[in-house]
C-alpha cells in the first residue's frame, strides 16, 4: 500500500492556511495542522476531518525554537519523513511608518521571516527523507518593489505596512537563497522551494476586505505545493499553474 504524502502547515487554525489544508487534505494526503493554540488548532483539525480529510493538529509556534524542535520530533516519530512544508504562520501589525520602531519590526519578523527559517532547519532532515519534497513560503504582493514605487497602487499609497511589507520581500528573498543553496548540495538537490503570493485574499490579516477568496488564494499554494519534477525551483507564484513552467511571474 503506498504511503499517504505527509504535509505540515504552520499558522493553519483559520484562514488561508486552514483552506491549505482542506485542499491538500482532499488530494488524499495526511497533513499537520500547525498551530500556536492547541484549542483552536484541534477544533480546525475536527472541521476539517468531519470533511473526510485525514487532518491532525500539531502544536507548533514558529516564533519558539523549541516549539518547532517539538513538533519535528513528533513527525519524524509518527512518520519518519516530511513531503510538504508550508510556511504560512504570519503577521500584520499596522503601524505608520513614521512610528514604526525596531521593537514592531522585530515582533513581525519573527513570526514571518526568522520563524520561516526555524521552521525550515528543523524540518530539513525530514525533508530530505522524502522522493518529492515541496517547500511552499507565502509572501505578499506587498512586497513588490515596483508597485510600492508606484504611487497610483494601493501599495504606494499604504504607509502603515513597513514591518510586514519588508517581511514578506525577506521572505522572497529567503526563498531564492534556499533554493540556490538546494542546487548546489547533492542530498538536497531534489527539494524545490518556491513562495507564493496569494494575492488579496478575504481574511481576518486584513479584516475580510480582500478581493480574492481564501479558496483562490490556497490554490496558488496548493500547486507549488504538488509541483511535478519539471516545476520550477526559486520561483515567486502570484497565480495557479496550469502547465509547468507557465504563469510564474
Amino acid at each position: 500500500m503506498t504511503k499517504k504524502p505527509i504535509a505540515l502547515i504552520t499558522g493553519a487554525n483559520k484562514g488561508l492556511g486552514k483552506e491549505v489544508a482542506r485542499q491538500l487534505g482532499g488530494l488524499g494526503m495526511r497533513v499537520y495542522l500547525g498551530s500556536r493554540d492547541g484549542e483552536r488548532g484541534q477544533a480546525a483539525a475536527d472541521d476539517l476531518a468531519k470533511e473526510g480529510a485525514d487532518v491532525m493538529a500539531i502544536a507548533l509556534d514558529v516564533t519558539d525554537a523549541a516549539s518547532v524542535t517539538a513538533a519535528a520530533r513528533q513527525i519524524e516519530d509518527r512518520e519518519g519523513l516530511l513531503d510538504i512544508l508550508v510556511n504560512n504562520a504570519g503577521v500584520l501589525h499596522r503601524v505608520p511608518a513614521l512610528e514604526t520602531d525596531a521593537a514592531n519590526m522585530l515582533a513581525t519578523y519573527d513570526v514571518n521571516v526568522f520563524g520561516t527559517v526555524r521552521t525550515i532547519r528543523a524540518f530539513l532532515p525530514l525533508l530530505q527523507r522524502s522522493p518529492h519534497p515541496r517547500i511552499v513560503n507565502i509572501t505578499s504582493t506587498s512586497a513588490s518593489m515596483t508597485l510600492t514605487s508606484d504611487p497610483a497602487t494601493p501599495f504606494g499609497q499604504s504607509d502603515t505596512i513597513l514591518a510586514y511589507a519588508s517581511s514578506k520581500a525577506a521572505v522572497t528573498m529567503v526563498s531564492l537563497q534556499y533554493a540556490n543553496a538546494f542546487r548546489r548540495h547533492p542530498s538536497q538537490a531534489h527539494i524545490k522551494i518556491n513562495a507564493a503570493t496569494p494575492g488579496h485574499i478575504a481574511t481576518d490579516l486584513n479584516g475580510h476586505a480582500g478581493t480574492r477568496t481564501v479558496e483562490q488564494g490556497a490554490k496558488i499554494v496548493v500547486d507549488l505545493a504538488t509541483l511535478p519534477e519539471s516545476g520550477p525551483s526559486g520561483a515567486i507564484s502570484t497565480r495557479t499553474v496550469h502547465c509547468p513552467g507557465e504563469n510564474y511571474s
